[in-house]
Order: structure tokens, then sequence, then C-alpha cells
């Protein structure tokens, strides 16, 4: 098994956040790592997902919806062969942070008997890479969000 887990915290709400996330539509305008996702965001459901890890060759997949939890968490898994074989569970959780702000925890835990060979250190860093890249990306997006003046009531 091999894990990566990173987070940040965001100046923005939970709401913002999850919003821009479940945008698939905008995420290839702002993302560096996952260049596109399509499919319902429901549980069960099938997504197609294609990912950019930094300096390596794009990659698409079709993992399983497992968590829908607005504003708390987003889970899916995808698997190739067989569980067994080799299966990656993606997840991005947000929490509550001080002063309005949102901690979010991107991760994925990576199992099965072809990990050892497929997730080389050179593969799992560069995922690292494009998890922090996308991390960043998601908080100024967020953050720009955040400072939107409010509409003027008349």
């Amino acid at each position: 098994m091999q894990v990566i887990e990173t987070e940040i915290e965001i100046d923005a709400p939970a709401l913002t956040i999850w919003e821009i996330l479940t945008d698939f539509s905008a995420m290839p305008s702002w993302n560096p790592f996952i260049r596109s996702i399509s499919g319902p965001l429901t549980v069960g459901a099938r997504l197609v997902v294609e990912i950019a890890p930094p300096g390596r060759s794009a990659m698409t997949f079709k993992p399983e919806v497992l968590t829908v939890s607005p504003q708390k968490e987003l889970c899916w898994r995808g698997v190739v062969v067989s569980q067994h074989i080799f299966a990656g569970e993606h997840r991005f959780q947000l929490e509550p942070a001080l002063g309005g702000r949102t901690r979010l925890i991107h991760g994925e835990v990576f199992s099965g008997l072809l990990v050892p060979l497929v997730m080389r250190a050179e593969m799992l860093e560069a995922t690292r890479a494009g998890f922090t890249a996308m991390n960043e990306a998601l908080r100024l997006r967020a953050e720009k969000a955040g400072r939107r003046p409010a509409a003027k009531v008349s």
C-alpha cells in the first residue's frame, strides 16, 4: 500500500471550495493536475477522469464514486483488473479552520499487487507534486471568488 496525503488551508468557506471542485465543466480552465472530469456526481456512478502528473503522460480512468457529502467529502475509487491487482482511492475532505477558513485534505491510497511496480518513487513524487499544484490552484481560485464584491442592492 502507498499513501499520498496533502493539505492546504484556504481563506474561503467550504461551500465555495465545494462548488469549484464539483464544477467539472470549469476544471480544465484552472486545474493543472485533473484536466477533466465528466459523469454524474452520485454514489455508485462512474466518472471519466483525466489526470496529468507533472512530467508524465496524461492518464484517463473511470473510477466509481464512493462518497458525495457536500461541503465535506468527495471520494472515488479506480480499479485496474480487480481491487487486489491495483486500486486507487482518491479523497477530497473539507474541514473547518479558524477564521472562516477551510482545510482541504487531498489524498489517495493505492493498494494491490501492482503498487510496487506502478507507484515507484518517481511516480509517487510526480503525483504528490500534481496534488500540491492542484491544491494551490484551488486555493487561488477560491480566495479570488471570496473577494468578489457583493452585488449592489437597489
